[in-house]
């Protein structure tokens, strides 16, 4: 098994006791015989919870980077043991640790919530015994993977607000060459084994490395990133009284050594080792049936990404299905602006219209930032109509840091802190700005902030009756299908007054469906990179740019494309199922809060607890 567990803690792969359970237990002793069912009921999920949040402690001493990312400053200055042997000794506790639930657990006895928590435990098991067989399987390098993540870990995600906390970032610099020496380790295996990503994938680590170790102390001339971070919290130490000048002057050199002789010697290797495998690469990209194993690979990661067990011909028939409905409602909205033309010629038109794109400057980027923020005040005003559960945690909107930007990239959410310290932040590349249109940013606000990743997320992070691992573990079926659900809901909500910005929100979901055509496409039925590029440029409004970029992700992480819409339509049904059910009972802000009240589900459990509550309703 693969596993990388800074991003799974980051992309929500990975994971409060419930406070009214403790009045209804703190005197009970040992007299459960004197309760009634209910009481016991309490009892037995209370002690659940209890012990699942053990479990996570155990769990998070894994992976101190996930530590990290959730705020937590144990072995603060601890990297992850990146190996295959420790993969395999996770794998091997998770297995251990469902046995003894089921032998210390009634699970008979517990609440309907409990008996989520119970069978999420064993399926994260699960899914870990699965995965082995494909554990070389999953590209190291690329467009994501440690070279960055390790980078992105330190600057974002470690916080020095002491003395301590910046010895502890020094410590993390040394064992940097250990670290990214095991993932170039696992790299090596797959190779040998006929694994390799795309040839593109070789050549977006090659550019990512460059960018990490350009200045010093890695090269003469300039800063590099890591290096700017370094000296801006050393000196916010000094200037805080928590060090002196010469402390500060000991903690920079310190750092500098760490990284020449750790961090550097170690992107040297990974450099070196991509530009000589290079040579076995295709430079025709190839999907996951070309892999060996190919496509009992991509099975498993079609249902592990959509929580159902689909088949890709189905999911391809749907996605065309989905294409030509889109288009549909699209071709409305071209007549209502007032177009005269075709649907593909209107696409060129929204590509090439410069009223369509801020300026590819300071100024254009800033407008940009400035106009998603905009529509998300506007919306976080609307929001309690709607949602009876609302996040605490603020939210920020970004410019991706330039050692990982990537021209056309996707917008992306990371989650902030539980207590708020660190917000929850919206991603946006703005390399280049003909990628980043207008008429498709409120629907990206939506997406990626409010009510979409940060309300679900934020939310997620502050229920207070879950045990802690669901707090923070996630299926992404659930969550971009809610983050795409959000986009559609934002027009229920009476945005998307400008017909332009509609069309925005439709040329999201259709390129949603369109992902499923060409995920599908490439990895069971054989599409070349220029195929999917063929397809997608003439069914969405798209720049070029942000098309080829979409697709090479693709290429990049089997079947993850397919969740969205999938998931989209999950909770499109179970809306529906709530509405036709109840009628005018039916009530937005109660569906919402069933929905999200449990954090993150399995697609085919969210739809049992849909039912449970419906089934409440009628008694």
């Amino acid at each position: 098994m693969n596993i990388n567990w800074t991003q799974a803690i980051a992309l929500a792969l990975f994971y409060s006791c419930c406070t009214t359970a403790i009045a209804d237990v703190s005197n009970a002793g040992h007299a459960a015989m004197d309760y009634h069912p209910s009481q016991i009921d309490k009892t037995e999920t209370f002690r659940l919870n209890r012990w699942l949040d053990s479990q996570f402690e155990i769990f998070l001493d894994f992976s101190p980077l996930a530590k990290t990312r959730l705020g937590i400053k144990t072995d603060y200055g601890v990297l992850d043991d990146n190996s295959i042997e420790m993969d395999d000794r996770y794998v091997a506790w998770r297995l251990h640790s469902v046995t003894r639930m089921q032998q210390l657990f009634n699970r008979a006895e517990l609440t309907a919530e409990g008996k989520r928590s119970f069978n999420l435990w064993i399926r994260l098991s699960d899914e870990g015994q699965k995965s082995i067989r494909f554990r070389l399987h999953r590209y190291i390098f690329g467009r994501k993977g440690p070279h960055t993540s390790l980078p992105n870990s330190l600057i974002n995600y470690h916080s020095v607000a002491s003395l301590s906390d910046m010895q502890a970032y020094i410590s993390r610099l040394r064992q940097s060459g250990r670290y990214l020496m095991q993932a170039l380790s696992k790299a090596k295996l797959s190779a040998s084994k006929g694994i390799r990503a795309p040839y593109f994938d070789y050549q977006i680590a090659l550019s990512q490395i460059n960018r990490v170790t350009q200045g010093s102390p890695f090269t003469a001339s300039g800063e590099s990133p890591i290096w700017q971070d370094i000296v801006r919290k050393t000196k916010s130490l000094t200037t805080a009284g928590e060090i002196s000048d010469g402390q500060e002057k000991v903690l920079l050199e310190q750092a500098r050594i760490a990284i020449r002789a750790s961090m550097l010697p170690a992107y040297l290797s990974i450099r070196d080792w991509l530009e000589a495998d290079l040579q076995y690469v295709s430079k025709q990209a190839q999907g996951a049936s070309a892999l060996p194993e190919g496509m009992q690979y991509y099975l498993y990661a079609l249902e592990r990404m959509t929580t159902l067990p689909l088949q890709p011909v189905e999911v391809h028939e749907l996605g065309l299905a989905e294409v030509a409905r889109i288009q549909k409602e699209m071709s409305g909205i071209m007549t209502q602006v007032g177009f005269d033309g075709r649907l593909p010629e209107f696409f060129d038109f929204l590509r090439d219209d410069d009223q369509f794109y801020f300026d590819n400057s300071e100024k254009g980027r800033q407008g940009y930032l400035s106009l998603a923020r905009d529509y998300l005040r506007l919306m976080k005003a609307r929001l309690p109509a709607y949602f009876g559960i609302l996040p605490k945690g603020p939210l920020e909107v970004r410019r991706v840091e330039a050692f990982r930007e990537q021209p056309g990239a996707a917008a992306h959410y990371m989650r902030g802190t539980t207590d708020g310290s660190r917000p929850g932040v919206f991603y946006v590349h703005l390399a280049d700005m003909r990628a980043a249109s207008k008429y498709r940013l409120e629907d990206l606000a939506y997406h990626e902030g409010l009510p979409g990743h940060h309300l679900q997320i934020a939310i997620q992070q502050e229920l207070d009756n879950l045990p802690r691992f669901r707090a923070y573990h996630g299926y992404t079926a659930f969550s971009e299908g809610w983050g795409l659900y959000a986009e559609k809901l934002a027009k229920d909500m009476g945005f998307y007054q400008d017909p332009y910005a509609d069309f925005g929100r439709l040329s999201g979901e259709i390129w949603r469906a369109i992902r499923l055509v060409v995920d599908t496409g490439i990895h069971a039925f054989g599409w070349s990179e220029a195929q999917a590029i063929e397809y997608a440029m003439a069914n969405s409004p798209r720049p070029e740019t942000a098309v080829k970029s979409e697709v090479r992700r693709y290429f990049n992480m089997p079947a993850q494309a397919t969740a969205y819409k999938i998931g989209m339509l999950k909770i499109q049904s179970l809306r529906q199922l709530a509405e036709s059910k109840l009628a005018d009972e039916f009530d937005i802000s109660a569906f919402h809060d069933v929905i999200l009240g449990s954090g993150p589900l399995p697609l085919p459990l969210l739809e049992d607890k849909v039912i449970e509550w419906l089934d409440q309703k009628h008694h």
